[in-house]
């Protein structure tokens, strides 16, 4: 039984497309900027390595014979794992396909592509790739698209590439082939090949961006002579980064993951799932003022940005995997308004955004999971400045973030958060006094009290415990009596019934113990029902008032965003339904066959799925859907503190109620981080390192 995921353990399912089908095409990244694959075989988009962007700019478009190759209606198949994308296709006699790679260092992009010859004839054919050239530099990116300008493109004396230059920036592009006998024409890179029958021809493409020409020129220089050991090396990049993950004491992360043994393989699927699908975000970019930092989508929208929600849902392996990062994006989000932004973009560290009603909610949860797993109770009392305050203690932040919900009070005792942007941006119906965020409130007042408990402040601790307890039964006023879901309230009083995920979600993981019996059961049986799919879910019940409003579907009947599901399974074994979570993984699983979680997948009904597997949300309007987004954490969260259920405290404490019966009694965590320890965890609970074996209490 391996422990430690290589790149062939992600490797995706092949998915075949033609021009422009509704696929999203996956993405590359080195750790300093990212690219995405087009619609042909050579075609690359949204090269993009801060502070260089071309934008959403299609380059390396392949020509056959003097004929667009996408032209001619040919499916291209693509495959995709962490260091390459793999696409094929044939035309006519030739079979064509190539390897796409974001080099290690590089601020740019490889494409090692072969022809052959299948014929019993010999060939002659032209091949050739348009260059396009829109880079800029540019910075803040504080919109969804990273910004371009017009360039110039003019050949490179001495080499087959041409030079882009911005017009109004130092920004510049260089492209071009590593073939003897190849050309560049005012926008075009081509060569002319003989193929004897049988024969297969390879020739790299390379395109490399920067401020420096002669810096770019030099890189460029490096990377052309080695196409192939450029391949070789995005390889040996990401298998020595997923060792390192799992390798407590590695010199590539702060912390690092536990190690999962286990018989079942949706488990151990989805857990490597989510702990790639965080690393896939990690920036170690120059331009980053915040030295490393983790994006959140990529890699088409919102680059060089973190979003403080989508940070918060991969909260737990944040914290075990990169404390440092983590604690300094904490401590840089106190100094802004959360209010007021839903995130920073990471070249000025300013806001990015409009304020996102969850924000008070997920800066707690970042906050206790930094210190409960890393045993650092030190940190709440760092004193620091809030954008309009003097210096106070973490532990008094959170108090205020806790309490932040009585300013959001009108006329009725429950906070409103606002209209859809502050929301779902998708689900119109889902404004004002919503049960997820109410029930937020509980819980975080219950947190911030355990805090305040731990610092010795006992009349705060208490004042906010009974807050929590008055506030708990106003959250149920919302409830749909039999019905397992929610109403939002609004302003004038009026109760819109909502059958939405993030209700069911929120209230399950925060105030499930506080619920009736009765009223848990209907919750899972309208999970079960009406948003629950063989591989997926529905963000939105397909019998909602509201489900006409929009396709966008990672918030709405056709599909959901890549947290719910894991979230509606940490809901469901809350509410005391494990069986129904474990009998849902191995489905669940078949997703996991596409790369990264994207921002949505698309439900059975909405889209066929890929071999078994709900399918990625396309990029084109109205989607508008990325290709991956940094929540996979989630999932990773779903085996830790669901199904073995690892629950550290601020204090020190760790307990263990497992939940491992329903899916592998016999499963293992290795090397866990908890309380800033390291342990190892079972069925039975806890064992340290001198090999102490505790029932949960340590």
């Amino acid at each position: 039984m391996r422990l430690i995921p290589t790149v062939e353990d992600f490797v995706s399912d092949p998915i075949t497309q033609r021009y422009d089908d509704m696929v999203n095409p996956p993405g590359l990244t080195n750790f300093l900027g990212a690219a995405q694959a087009d619609h042909d075989i050579t075609a690359v988009r949204s090269v993009n390595f801060a502070p260089i962007s071309h934008g959403d700019t299609v380059t390396g478009s392949l020509w056959v014979d003097g004929r667009l190759f996408r032209s001619y209606g040919e499916p291209v198949t693509i495959q995709w794992r962490p260091d390459r994308v793999v696409r094929s296709a044939r035309l006519g006699d030739l079979a064509l396909e190539s390897t796409t790679v974001t080099p290690p260092g590089v601020d740019g992009v490889v494409v090692d592509i072969a022809v052959t010859n299948t014929s019993g004839d010999e060939r002659k054919v032209r091949l050739a790739l348009s260059v396009a050239s829109t880079v800029t530099q540019a910075g803040p990116w504080r919109v969804p698209e990273p910004p371009s300008e017009p360039n110039t493109l003019a050949p490179v004396p001495g080499r087959t590439a041409l030079l882009g230059r911005a017009a109004t920036t130092a920004a510049v592009s260089v492209q071009g082939l590593d073939t003897d006998g190849a050309r560049a024409g005012d926008r075009s890179l081509e060569v002319d090949v003989t193929l004897a029958p049988g024969e297969r021809y390879r020739f790299g493409y390379v395109h490399v961006i920067g401020v420096d020409v002669e810096g770019v020129l030099a890189t460029y220089d490096t990377v052309v002579a080695d196409v192939p050991g450029q391949v070789a090396a995005a390889r040996e990049l990401w298998d020595d980064t997923l060792r390192a993950a799992f390798t407590p004491g590695n010199d590539q992360f702060s912390g690092h993951v536990p190690s999962l043994e286990t018989s079942n393989d949706a488990l151990r699927r989805l857990y490597w799932w989510g702990v790639m699908g965080v690393i896939w975000f990690r920036r170690d970019s120059p331009a980053s003022h915040l030295d490393r930092v983790y994006d959140t989508v990529m890699p088409r929208y919102w680059q060089a940005t973190t979003f403080i929600w989508d940070f918060s849902l991969s909260s737990m392996i944040h914290a075990l995997l990169d404390p440092v990062p983590m604690r300094q994006q904490i401590e840089h989000w106190i100094a802004l308004d959360i209010h007021r932004h839903f995130g920073t973009e990471w070249q000025t560290g300013g806001p990015a955004g409009y304020w996102y009603s969850v924000n008070d909610y997920a800066m707690i949860r970042l906050v206790r999971d930094y210190v409960r797993w890393n045993g650092e109770p030190g940190f709440l009392d760092v004193e620091l400045a809030a954008h309009d305050g003097p210096a106070q203690p973490v532990a008094a932040h959170v108090a205020d973030w806790a309490t932040a919900w009585e300013g959001f009070r009108k006329e009725h005792a429950l906070a409103d958060y606002g209209d859809i942007d502050n929301l779902l941006e998708c689900v119109s119906s889902y404004v004002h006094e919503v049960a997820s965020l109410n029930a937020a409130n509980v819980w975080c007042m219950r947190a911030a009290a355990d805090v305040a408990a731990l610092r010795g402040d006992d009349g705060l601790a208490d004042d906010l415990r009974k807050k929590a307890d008055a506030l708990l039964p106003h959250v149920g006023e919302l409830y749909v009596e039999g019905q397992g879901f929610w109403h939002a309230r609004q302003p004038d009083g009026r109760m819109l019934p909502v059958r939405h995920c993030y209700d069911f979600t929120t209230v399950g993981m925060t105030i499930a113990a506080d619920l009736p019996e009765r009223r848990r059961e209907e919750m899972v049986e309208y999970f079960v029902r009406e948003l629950q799919t063989p591989s997926w879910m529905r963000a939105l019940s397909p019998y909602d008032d509201d489900a006409a409003f929009s396709v966008r579907p990672d918030h709405q009947w056709n599909g959901a965003y890549p947290a719910w599901p894991a979230d509606a399974a940490r809901s469901l074994i809350e509410l005391g339904r494990p069986d129904v979570a474990a009998s849902w993984l191995p489905g669940l699983a078949r997703t996991a066959n596409q790369g990264p979680p994207g921002q949505a997948h698309f439900v059975e009904e909405a889209a066929e799925p890929l071999n078994g597997g709900a399918v990625k949300s396309p990029p084109q309007f109205p989607y508008l859907i990325d290709w991956a987004c940094s929540s996979a954490g989630s999932w990773s969260a779903l085996v830790i503190e669901g199904f073995f259920g690892v629950r550290p405290d601020v204090d020190g404490s760790l307990t263990v109620s497992s939940r491992l019966a329903a899916v592998d009694p016999d499963a293992k965590l290795r090397g866990l981080r908890a309380g800033g320890k390291l342990v190892d965890v079972d069925a039975d609970g806890v064992t340290d390192s001198q090999g102490t074996h505790s029932s949960g209490v340590g």
